[in-house]
């Protein structure tokens, strides 16, 4: 006969997880202040049964493991399926999360629609809205599959449970944070809480071969609510972004076990919901303005996807004592360094001049490839001079003021040219690289250093 548990309490961080019996300021793992979260922690009795075992027989060879589960589940989105290598792996479980009323649901219930009409019954847990708030939502995507199984539950034990006598094709969780586990103290949504309920949804997982999709809340500064173990345990963390001002959805991919942590994935948000943008270069470019300096085309690379963007700068006589610099979209870090460079190195005076730097679209680029495309702009509207149109630009800068190869560049000339650009300038080292058919199609200029690239574009 078990012997009864004995409780305590305990403070957890809510960042990294680390348990101390007395509460602290700072956390000595992870330094993060003010992170400390009271918990009620109870001992597991004598005799208590333990989490059942992933798989029932021991050890084997790799030649001994079966790899029928290896088919993917295609949800028929290509974007959400690119992201995830090829669609959902038997027996993963994927975290999605985003800021509140970012499409998180939204395109959850969509790929639910998708998988119900080719793998069979799915199950969508939600911890948050009644099955009439469910339906209503439905109906205004367009969702109406009946092998779709609506369970309004917080009960992790429960849901488990439930898997495990239905065995479902694919699982949603909406959210995380509702769930809770009735052998544990802490509330809904505590570290302790999140920790063990999405343990116990990973075993169910793994033991049935059911994919889970599990939905994930963020905190204020924009990471995922709860314990960094969180993301530890899962297959996949997907990350959903955009600026709700803007139409434009990305789901990036920050890790995944399965497949690339480079692919992106772009939506448009609709009134019925997310739909696919299969050419976000061609989008991206919409409604560019002609004639107007300050503003130069720059391509990243998203995984193995080439992306067009259009960097805007805005250069002008500051009013105030000190000069402003802001940037969206683009680390502002690195444009002080390129507002630096463009001062010692090409003699540009910005030291008066409020900089202003945006990415159109609600795009994020933190590759250092757009250097020279942000730089131009800068220059373009100091000068009031315009970079022609059909002119694109892309490449590291140095320190020195030198331009450094980028990687995937054919990729980038090649979708330059399938968009109709006649002109790009890229470091030199790269324009060796290029293939000679390449450069029958498209005016390809080398520079090994900013000024160089300046004079190209005139």
């Amino acid at each position: 006969m078990a012997t009864p548990s004995k409780a305590k309490t305990v403070y957890v961080c809510s960042a990294c997880g680390y348990e101390t019996p007395k509460w602290y300021g700072q956390c000595p793992s992870c330094k993060a202040w003010n992170t400390f979260e009271e918990e009620i922690k109870r001992e597991a009795p004598a005799g208590a049964r333990s989490a059942p075992r992933l798989t029932g027989s021991g050890a084997k060879s790799f030649s001994q493991i079966s790899d029928e589960l290896e088919k993917r589940l295609a949800s028929g989105i290509g974007e959400f399926d690119r992201v995830l290598g090829g669609g959902l792996v038997l027996g993963s479980v994927v975290l999605i999360s985003g800021d509140p009323g970012i499409g998180k649901s939204t395109i959850l219930l969509q790929a639910c629609e998708r998988y119900a009409k080719t793998a069979g019954e799915v199950l969508y847990v939600s911890g948050e809205e009644s099955p009439h708030q469910l339906k209503t939502r439905a109906r205004r995507l367009g969702v109406s599959s009946e092998n779709i199984g609506v369970l309004c539950e917080t009960d992790a034990d429960y849901i488990c449970d439930y898997v495990a006598g239905n065995k479902p094709k694919v699982v949603v969780i909406d959210s995380i944070q509702t769930m809770s586990l009735s052998d544990t103290a802490s509330l809904p949504g505590s570290v302790t809480q999140v920790r063990e309920c999405a343990s116990a949804f990973m075993r169910t997982a793994k033991r049935l071969n059911v994919p889970f999709i599990i939905v994930g809340h963020v905190n204020k500064d924009g990471n995922i609510a709860g314990p960094k173990v969180l993301e530890h345990i899962v297959d996949c963390v997907l990350s959903f972004e955009g600026d709700r001002h803007f139409s434009y959805r990305l789901l990036r991919a920050v890790k995944n076990r399965f497949g690339s942590t480079n692919e992106l994935g772009v939506f448009d948000m609709g009134d019925d919901g997310l739909r696919e943008v299969p050419n976000p270069s061609q989008s991206m470019l919409e409604g560019r303005p002609k004639n107007a300096s300050g503003s130069c085309v720059a391509c990243v690379m998203e995984g193995s996807r080439p992306i067009m963007a259009e960097v805007q700068a805005l250069v002008t006589a500051t009013g105030y004592g000190t000069a402003r610099r802001m940037s969206d979209g683009f680390d502002y870090n690195r444009l002080s360094m390129l507002i630096a460079v463009l001062e010692k190195k090409c003699g540009y005076i910005l030291g008066n001049c409020d900089v202003f730097v945006n990415i159109v679209g609600g795009l994020r680029v933190d590759e250092p490839a757009t250097d020279l495309t942000v730089a131009l702009a800068m220059v373009s509207s100091l000068k009031d001079v315009v970079v022609p149109q059909d002119v694109i630009a892309f490449g590291e800068i140095g320190l020195a003021g030198e331009l450094r190869s980028v990687g995937g560049c054919e990729q980038r000339v090649r979708e330059a040219h399938r968009l109709g650009f006649r002109r790009c300038v890229i470091p030199l080292q790269n324009l060796k690289q290029m293939p000679a058919e390449l450069k029958n199609k498209i005016e390809l200029v080398g520079a090994s250093y900013i000024r160089q690239a300046f004079e190209a574009v005139k």
